[in-house]
This record gives C-alpha cells, structure tokens and sequence, in this order.
C-alpha cells in the first residue's frame, strides 16, 4: 500500500501520463491516498510560508510575523482543493466537455490531489535564498494538472486544458494589472 502511494507521487512529479491514464490509480485507495497528499502538503507548506514571512519581516522592517495555525493551513488547504475540484468539474465536464468526456466528479478530485504531489518538494524553502523554489514547484504542479485533466477530459490537445486550468491564474493576474493601471492614473 505504502509502495502505491508513494508510486503515485513519483509518477505525479515524473510527470508520467500512465499515472492519469491507468484507471487502476483512480480505484477504491485512491481517495485515501488523495487525501493523504493534501494533508502532507498543507503541513508541508507551512516551511516555504514562514520562510516567506521571514524574508519579508527582515527586509521591509515589519518586525515578527506570525503564520496561521495549523488548523486554519490544514482548513484551507481541504477547502481549496474542493473548490478546485469543482471548478474544473463545472468547466472540463458540463461546459466544455469532448465528445469522449466520460469523467465523474470523485476521479476530477482525486486528480487535483495527485497532480498537487509536486507540492510536496516545497520542504526544500527551508531558507530565504530558496524562494525561488515555491515558482518552480508551483508551475510543475500546473503542469501535471494540464497533462491529467487532458488525459482524463478526453481532450484532442492541451490548449483547451490549459485554459481551463490556467483561467483563474490568468484572471486574478489582469485583475492585479487593471489595479495598477487605475493606481498610475490616479497618480497622474
């Protein structure tokens, strides 16, 4: 069992398409082992969270700042993953699905979870000067998705998962810019 779960997350980091297309690794297990994934990695992102609070108290002079509890991590990080979840259920299956689209929303869930095991490389921020890393971790993480969401939607090619899956990103990211170009013109 423990070799399954731990065969999951090396697939899911390799970015091995057999992870998504066995329908043997969204079997009865799955679920646990999902869970299990986004428990981890809740706990785990609480060492790249408080070196990013580290690095912001010492160079902006915000003296000592305190992360949330790890309920409230725990909490958000299930809740997150649900929303998710929904959200490419409601978009990959009901609006745009294929023709071949044949997904229910138990095998969307446990795909979030799985493609989240890049995530779990985050203990390495352990320090300021690995930062960076949090980027890295995160677009791999992105990337996994695309390749599962394609392979388990039915999709012909990845531009539509990429839009289904980045849309959020994109829409939070022109939201930010339309922020700014209304504070410059502010400033005019």
């Amino acid at each position: 069992m423990l070799n399954e779960f731990l065969s999951i997350i090396i697939k899911s980091i390799r970015l091995d398409k057999s992870l998504y297309s066995n329908n043997k690794n969204f079997g009865e297990a799955s679920i646990y082992f999902a869970v299990s994934i986004i428990l981890i990695g809740s706990i785990i992102s609480i060492i790249p969270n408080s070196s990013f609070l580290n690095y912001m108290s010492l160079n902006f002079n915000l003296g000592q700042i305190k992360g949330p509890s790890l309920k409230a991590v725990i909490i958000s990080s299930f809740l997150m993953w649900v929303f998710k979840s929904i959200y490419l259920y409601f978009i990959g299956v009901v609006l745009f699905p294929n023709k071949k689209t044949k997904c229910n929303f138990r095998k969307i869930i446990i795909l979030v979870a799985f493609a989240q095991s890049p995530l779990l490389l985050n203990f390495i921020v352990f320090n300021q000067t690995f930062l960076f890393f949090i980027i890295v971790t995160y677009v791999w993480y992105n990337v996994s998705l695309i390749i599962g969401l394609n392979i388990i939607l039915n999709y012909e090619n990845y531009i539509k998962t990429l839009l289904i899956s980045l849309a959020p990103q994109i829409i939070f990211i022109l939201y930010i810019l339309s922020l700014f170009q209304g504070n410059s013109n502010m400033l005019s």
